[in-house]
């Protein structure tokens, strides 16, 4: 009998609801170990800043989240929850940096961008010798704490004699898709395992499916080193969509570079097929997946359907990054009708390619 499997990889049961907390204990942990007394960092949905408020308090260190304004305006107990852990959570842009006043000035209503968060972020760390700067994706040492995933994704499949023929994750920076796929990969590149693995992206913030292949810096301020990676460019601002964790204008380079190579692939979609997806997931499985989560569920339900229809066994690894409890805003307003899809500007994105650093 030709099947089709669904093997769904849930983070969501960590006690910060999502993956993240896998990188920030240890960043915690390392830099109170070096005398560091102080993180700064930013969040989009703020899956990471709890994960990281979290961390913190295990470790005795005050923590400084810069929410993306649109995300602290649309997801206020996840806010709650960072303050109930002890950490000091503000919408950016703000008034605190120079790089927040520079955006405000230019914008007063400003949505904000992880972009932004994160200049303010890097800004406010530089400026105190007490205070370190912590980063929730992207960066290579956070992709690779966050194997552990798929290092445990496949004992446990071959627990039950599987392995997956595609690998469907969320992807916004990255770190959520590489914890996942790499360990795959690693089968992909020394046994030749034919697995694909599959970044999903927002159609609204299309980092990879849209965006170029070249040196950019990480926020909208320049702080962050130049990183070769699939960029919108840093001045791109992301439509105020719901999955805020995955607005981010660039990708981690390893994830790009294997991009570029053709080791994995990505596909985009639009956040009202996304929720579609969430809500039939939810009444299936009885989970009901952050909005960032579920980008990975819509890319697995129409891998089956397509697979169905070809009469094909095909075994679909799901990773779901995180549950959607403090989602319910979202939730509401697809369930009511009223949520729509907000594509981003060509020519904004023309405008923010065409001032790449000349490298």
């Amino acid at each position: 009998m030709r099947r089709r499997t669904f093997i769904i990889k849930y983070e969501g049961v960590s006690p910060a609801g999502s993956h993240k907390l896998n990188t920030a204990i240890p960043q915690a942990y390392y830099n109170r170990e070096a005398g560091i007394k102080r993180l700064t960092t930013e969040t989009g949905a703020g899956q990471w800043g709890s994960s990281i408020s979290l961390a913190c308090r295990f470790f005795g260190l005050e923590c400084m989240v810069y929410m993306v304004k649109v995300s602290y305006n649309q997801k206020p107990y996840r806010r709650i929850l960072m303050n109930t852990f002890g950490a000091r959570v503000v919408a950016s842009p703000s008034n605190l940096t120079e790089a927040g006043r520079a955006v405000l000035a230019a914008d007063p209503d400003s949505n904000g961008s992880l972009g932004i968060a994160i200049s303010e972020a890097v800004e406010d760390a530089a400026k105190r010798s007490d205070t370190n700067y912590s980063l929730g994706s992207v960066l290579n040492h956070v992709c690779l704490h966050q194997t552990v995933i798929g290092q445990e994704a496949k004992l446990q499949l071959e627990k039950v004699g599987e392995y997956p023929d595609v690998v469907f994750a969320s992807c916004g920076g990255g770190s959520n898709f590489a914890g996942l796929a790499f360990p795959f990969l690693r089968d992909k590149l020394t046994e030749n395992r034919k697995v694909r693995l599959v970044a999903v992206e927002p159609s609204a913030c299309p980092t990879l499916t849209r965006g170029t292949f070249a040196y950019d810096f990480g926020d909208v301020a320049k702080m962050t080193p130049l990183l070769m990676m699939y960029t919108l460019g840093h001045e791109f601002m992301p439509p105020g969509i719901h999955a805020g964790g995955l607005r981010y204008h660039g990708d981690s380079p390893l994830v790009s570079q294997l991009y570029h190579d053709g080791l994995i692939e990505a596909v985009a979609y639009d956040q009202t097929r996304v929720f579609e997806a969430a809500v039939q997931f939810a009444r299936t499985e009885g989970i009901v997946p952050a909005p960032e989560s579920a980008h990975a569920v819509r890319a697995a339900i129409d891998e089956a359907l397509r697979a169905k229809e070809a009469g094909e066994k095909k075994v679909i690894l799901i990773g779901l990054s995180g549950h959607g409890h403090f989602d319910m805003s979202a939730y509401e307003t697809y369930l009511s009708g009223a949520l729509q899809d907000t594509p981003y500007s060509e020519e904004a994105l023309r405008e923010s390619l065409s001032r790449l650093p000349q490298v």
